[in-house]
C-alpha cells in the first residue's frame, strides 16, 4: 500500500456510512506523509503530536515540521513584539509557500481576522480552559501573603489579579512553561499563573497548587483549544507521486472528519466574536468563556432552535474592569451582543442588574 494511504482497518466508526472501504482508501490516499507544521517549543510539539496521533489513528502518515516563529526567539513582551499573530505568522507563511500541508495553532494565539487563502479546517475537543496557579509551599491565590511576587505575561491575567488581590506584586515575565515554573522553584517569584491545558499537555498539571475557578478568573478567548489550519481552495498538494491527486479541499475534509468537535467550535466562535467586535488582540485584557447553558431555561426567543444555547461570560479591562454574562444560540451574534453591551455600558461601576453597583450579570438571549 502506498505510504500515507488510509488503512482499510483504520477508524471503522468514521467509515460506517461508506459501503466500499477500499474506495475510501483510494480517494483519501495522500501518497506521502502529511507535513504538519508546528512551533518548535515543547508545548507546541506536544499539542501538534496529539493532532498527529489522531490523524495516524485515522490511517494517515504524518511528519512534524518545526517552524520557528518570532514569538519563540524574542524575549520581549508580547505587546512589544506585535502581540496577535506573532506565533502564527511563520506557520501561515509556510502554508502559503506549500512547505507544509497543515499547521496546528493554540487557538488563543490566532488573530480573529481570517487569513486569505487559509481556513481553520478543524477545532478539536478542548482541554480544560481554566488558569492555574503554581506557587511555592502549596499556596493558593487566597493564601499568598501581601506583596507576594506573581509572574504572568498576560495583561488579561494581570488585570484580573489586580481586582482579586490588589496587594500582590504582579510582574511581567516571558519564557516557556518550564522556565516560568523554575522562577518559583528558584525563589525569584512566589507564584506564576499558567494555563491548565498547557500544564496538562506537558504532564505537569500536578504541579499546580490551585486551578482557578471560572468565577474567579476568566481565560483567554479560545484558551485550551487548538486550531488545525490548511489552505483553502482546490489546488493539488505538492510533491505527490505520479498518478496521485489530493487537493486542499480533500485535506480540509479529512481534517474535519478526523478532528472537528462542534461544541468546542461553537464555544470558541462566541468567545472570539467578542474579541473581533472589541477589535482586541490576543494580548488585550479580555477574558471570555462560553459553555452549554445547561439547565438554565432558554429565553423565549430561543424556543424551537436546534442549536444548543451557550452561556458566554466576558471580562474586559479596556477602560474600566467589567464582567458580563449572557445566553444565546447564535455564537457570533452572542459574542457581538456581549461586546456591544460592554462597549456601550454608560457606567461600568454600576449595573441595572445590581443596584449596589456590583458586576452586572444578564441572562438575556442573543
Amino acid at each position: 500500500m502506498t505510504a500515507g494511504m488510509l488503512r482499510p482497518d483504520a477508524a471503522p466508526d468514521r467509515l460506517a456510512d461508506v459501503a466500499d472501504v477500499a474506495d475510501v482508501a483510494d480517494r483519501h490516499a495522500t501518497g506521502r506523509a502529511l507535513r504538519l507544521g508546528t512551533r518548535a517549543s515543547e508545548l507546541a510539539t506536544s499539542q501538534s503530536g496529539w493532532v498527529a496521533d489522531h490523524l495516524r489513528a485515522a490511517g494517515y502518515e504524518v511528519e512534524l515540521v518545526p517552524v520557528r516563529t518570532v514569538g519563540d526567539v524574542s524575549r520581549a513582551s508580547l505587546s512589544e513584539i506585535g502581540g496577535t499573530g506573532v506565533f502564527a505568522s511563520a506557520l501561515r507563511e509556510a502554508l502559503h509557500e506549500g512547505t507544509i500541508d497543515l499547521a496546528v495553532h493554540s487557538l488563543k494565539d490566532l488573530p480573529t481576522t481570517p487569513e486569505p487563502g487559509l481556513v481553520v479546517a478543524a477545532v478539536p475537543e478542548r482541554e480544560d480552559p481554566r488558569d492555574a496557579l503554581v506557587a511555592r509551599d502549596g499556596l493558593t491565590l487566597a493564601t499568598l501573603p501581601e506583596g507576594a511576587r506573581v509572574g504572568t505575561g498576560s495583561p488579561r491575567r494581570a488585570a484580573q489579579l489586580a481586582q482579586l488581590r490588589p496587594d500582590l506584586d504582579v510582574r511581567d515575565i516571558r519564557g516557556n512553561v518550564g522556565t516560568r515554573i523554575a522562577m518559583v522553584r528558584d525563589g525569584e517569584l512566589d507564584a506564576v499563573v499558567l494555563a491548565c491545558a498547557g500544564l496538562s499537555r506537558l504532564g505537569r498539571l500536578d504541579e499546580a497548587t490551585e486551578r482557578l475557578d471560572l468565577s474567579t478568573m476568566l481565560p483567554a478567548p479560545g484558551q485550551g483549544a487548538l486550531a488545525v489550519e490548511c489552505r483553502d481552495g482546490h489546488a493539488a498538494l505538492a510533491d505527490l507521486p505520479p498518478g496521485v491527486v489530493v487537493t486542499d479541499a480533500d485535506l480540509r475534509g479529512l481534517l474535519a472528519d478526523a478532528l472537528e468537535h462542534p461544541p468546542t467550535r461553537a464555544a470558541v466562535t462566541a468567545e472570539r466574536a467578542v474579541l473581533a467586535r472589541l477589535e482586541a488582540g490576543c494580548t488585550a485584557p479580555v477574558g471570555a468563556h462560553a459553555a452549554p447553558a445547561g439547565l438554565r431555561p432558554a429565553p423565549a426567543e430561543e424556543a424551537g432552535r436546534t442549536t444548543p444555547p451557550l452561556t458566554l461570560s466576558v471580562f474586559v479591562a479596556l477602560r474600566h474592569p467589567q464582567r458580563h454574562e449572557q445566553t444565546g444560540s447564535d455564537p457570533v451574534l452572542l459574542g457581538r451582543t456581549v461586546a456591544e453591551h460592554l462597549l456601550n455600558r454608560p457606567d461600568p461601576t454600576r449595573s441595572a442588574d445590581r443596584p449596589d453597583g456590583g458586576p452586572g450579570v444578564s441572562h438575556t438571549g442573543a
